[in-house]
């Protein structure tokens, strides 16, 4: 006789806009239930739990967590306080999904990981761009050789955040928030370009305040060299009224090319082979997985809460978040120095910017 598993029991902290995608990934996944949502606004906790049928309410993460002994904890609120609601978790017998950007600083980053591996429990990143058959079709393409050795990137994140996006109180403040539009929004593409080329080597930055009344960036130049060789140009900004995201890669061989705003399908995808390349060769390379995986919370929350609840490992599209924390942070420590180039051992032993992102901004307003 074959004994049906339960459901995980999975609750979720902070109901701000992306908790939404949290939920809707949930409620997309037949092996898990949402059970129970705390926020420190009972008006937008009860309106939540109203959208998404969530039988239970709590003021704050220590009742839910006392009331409720969660399989699972969806972390949705500020980065500030990602690490003390890991550990609460961990210490309630929970596994931890947390949204991005995962912590506010590399050290609090560390310090979440070893709790989880203290704990003897598990932790999850949300990294959505790297999820969808298209990014796996490619990433396998270019970690066979067969496109040859990419040379050159570019990585954009255009967007648009108006002063009413800044309003909110957290955000925009280096306390709060942990940085800018780097760390709030160019992060995503930053991370699906670095899940495709793999290990960085150096980066070399500059941070800028445009238009927006806020402590941090509201947008960024960088080049990043990668450790198989290829240089990518980078700019993050939050002042583009067209707004897109995309990433390219030119390699030997090949033109990979993905263009979207917040989530990408098989659509948003192209791959031109390179004149030399034979007709057959190029149409096996852009013919994309027959089965369509969109990215995003849904595509990302299915793979992790299918390895939580089987106990099978983690999907790498989930973890390995120290990686391009580790970038983010070397980019901000190249911006406070003026543009110098900072290495992953440089940050590694940085007596700044492992603790905080706080940088030099260029005021050009």
């Amino acid at each position: 006789m074959v004994l049906e598993r339960s459901p995980l029991r999975v609750a979720l902290v902070g109901t701000g806009a992306v908790a939404h995608l949290h939920a809707e990934g949930v409620a997309a996944f037949s092996g898990a239930e949402l059970v129970a949502v705390a926020d420190r606004s009972a008006d937008a906790a009860r309106a939540f739990a109203t959208r998404w049928a969530v039988p239970a309410v709590h003021p704050d993460l220590g009742a839910l967590l006392a009331a409720e002994r969660p399989d699972v904890l969806l972390i949705c609120t500020p980065p500030s306080v990602h690490l003390a609601q890991a550990r609460a978790a961990f210490a309630a017998g929970a596994d931890v999904i947390v949204e991005k950007p995962p912590a506010a600083s590399l050290d609090e980053l560390d310090a979440m990981e070893e709790a989880a591996a203290a704990a003897g429990r598990r932790l999850a990143f949300v990294f959505q761009q790297r999820s969808g058959s298209a990014a796996a079709h490619v990433r396998g393409l270019l970690d066979s050789g067969e496109l040859g050795r990419p040379l050159f990137a570019t990585c954009e994140t255009l967007w648009h955040r108006d002063a009413e996006y800044y309003a909110v109180p957290w955000r925009g403040r280096w306390e709060t928030e942990g940085g800018g539009t780097v760390l709030g929004h160019g992060i995503h593409q930053l991370d699906l370009l670095t899940h495709l080329l793999g290990d960085w080597q150096n980066v070399e930055a500059r941070l800028w305040r445009l238009a927006r009344e806020t402590e941090t960036e509201d947008a960024a130049t960088a080049t990043v060299a990668y450790a198989n060789g290829a240089i990518a140009a980078v700019t993050v900004s939050a002042v583009s009224p067209r707004q897109k995201s995309g990433v390219r890669i030119d390699a030997e061989h090949a033109t990979v090319e993905v263009e979207h705003l917040y989530g990408h399908g098989h659509a948003h995808w192209r791959i031109t082979a390179a004149p030399h390349v034979d007709e057959a060769t190029a149409a096996r390379w852009a013919a994309l997985p027959e089965r369509e995986v969109p990215s995003g919370h849904v595509a990302l929350l299915a793979e992790v809460l299918a390895a939580l609840r089987d106990g099978s490992d983690l999907p790498d599209i989930a973890t390995g978040a120290s990686r391009i924390f580790g970038l983010v942070a070397a980019l901000y420590a190249s911006a406070d120095a003026d543009g110098a180039p900072v290495t992953p051992a440089g940050i590694a032993s940085h007596p700044t910017h492992r603790a905080s992102f706080r940088s030099r901004v260029i005021d050009r307003r």
